[in-house]
């Protein structure tokens, strides 16, 4: 690594005045510092040379202003970084200011740096301050919204910002303020094919609002009417019934036959997760029973191949199979399962289970506790306790073998 002279020496060559062939030199030779760990630690110790980078962005050179937002675009995402970059470099007014230029080249990489610095909550604070003093949350918005707001950006990056940002109370108090009618501009980008970037940095603001559960009501209601717009993208091409269609908001009733689901994993997920934070009251599972959510829910259990988003699933539709009124969000188990594993607990077992050997009957007792798992993670259905039933099949096959083990062993014992 460099030795202070020779970082001083380098520090010398990033000024507007340096000649464009040397500054060149030295922004890709920073470029590839930035690139690994100890680079990255290098130049922590050095905010002045990360200072004079920050004012290069503005050099007349378009291959020199890149090479510096890729090393800040690196710098970011080293959380180790991030004061430096806040506090001492101060990048936020800089980037913002540029940001908000509707011809500026390099706004893509603006809204990468802000969303690496809004990850984690700390700098997000921060960002959250500054945007509110030079901007706000609204104009955040509509800049997002605006379709060819920046001809030479396509600020799909400021999805995931606007995400990081709501994991602030306030950012979510802002966002949800009936009055503003911001969260309402949101709804659309659910389905926005351009950019998987932008719809899951959608839908993880959207996620993040409905862990405030005193918004659910009127997030239901017809004032957002946010339940299509998570719906649809979980959506498929099955034919439904004449009275599962009727039940159903308008949007999604006899949907076409062309008709594809969302297909990244992840996003798909953040959709179960906050349709399951939208159960987390009486009224909201009222609601997304009498909209008549099942259905779809079950389409696509049948559908799903991804393990993870699959058990989102069946969480999902665990709650929805519930009685309202019965449910506890704080226990796994709707209580009529809950009841008749009690009753499973209470009954005696059978006098050939004390008969095994101890390791026999060790393993018989590890074949109940799975079983019981298996209830409690599951809803009591035909395809699931399929699941449950071959799982079980193939534990009492290996107890089987074993006791033949054990008898072969003895039968040998005797011969000798």
């Amino acid at each position: 690594m460099l030795s202070d002279a020779e970082a001083a020496e380098l520090l010398s060559f990033l000024t507007p005045t340096t000649r464009r062939d040397v500054k060149g030199r030295a922004t890709e030779y920073i470029l590839g510092l930035s690139g690994h760990r100890d680079g990255c630690r290098f130049l922590r110790s050095k905010p002045d040379v990360v200072s004079a980078l920050l004012v290069l962005t503005s050099d007349p050179s378009i291959a020199i202003v890149k090479d510096c937002f890729h090393v800040l675009i690196n710098l970011s995402a080293d959380e180790t970084l991030h004061q430096v970059l806040v506090d001492e470099v101060k990048v936020l007014p800089v980037l913002l200011k540029n940001l908000v230029d509707p011809d500026y080249v390099f706004s893509d990489q603006i809204c990468t740096i802000l969303s690496n610095l809004s990850r984690h909550e700390k700098t997000c604070r921060t960002v959250f301050k500054v945007l509110q003093e030079q901007l706000d949350v609204a104009q955040l918005v509509q800049i997002f919204c605006t379709e060819g707001y920046n001809q030479r950006a396509k600020l799909h990056y400021l999805g995931p910002l606007l995400s990081n940002l709501t994991q602030l109370p306030e950012a979510r108090n802002y966002l949800l303020d009936p009055d503003r009618c911001v969260i309402q501009r949101l709804l659309p980008f659910t389905q926005y094919q351009a950019s998987v970037v932008r719809r899951g940095g959608v839908i993880g603001t959207l996620r993040n609002c409905c862990f405030d559960h005193r918004h659910h009501e009127w997030l239901l209601s017809d004032a957002v009417d946010i339940l299509p717009f998570l719906l649809l993208p979980l959506a498929g091409p099955e034919e439904l019934s004449d009275e599962e269609n009727e039940g159903l908001p308008v949007d999604l009733q006899y949907l076409p036959e062309d008709k594809k689901r969302e297909e990244d994993p992840d996003v798909r997920k953040m959709l179960l997760e906050t349709l399951l934070l939208l159960t987390a009251t009486k009224a909201g599972r009222r609601t997304l029973k009498d909209k008549n959510v099942y259905p779809i829910m079950r389409e696509f259990h049948r559908w799903e191949k991804d393990v993870h988003v699959a058990a989102a699933c069946e969480k999902l539709v665990q709650v929805l199979q519930s009685s309202p009124e019965l449910y506890n969000p704080d226990q796994k188990t709707p209580q009529l399962v809950q009841r008749n594993l009690h009753k499973m607990a209470s009954k005696p077992r059978r006098k050939w289970s004390r008969e095994l050997p101890p390791d026999l009957s060790e393993l018989m007792n590890k074949v109940i506790k799975a079983g019981i798992s298996f209830i409690q993670e599951f809803n009591i259905r035909e395809s699931w306790m399929s699941r449950i039933v071959y799982e079980l099949q193939k534990i009492r096959e290996e107890v089987k073998r074993m006791q033949m083990w054990r008898y072969a062993d003895k039968k040998d014992v005797v011969r000798k």
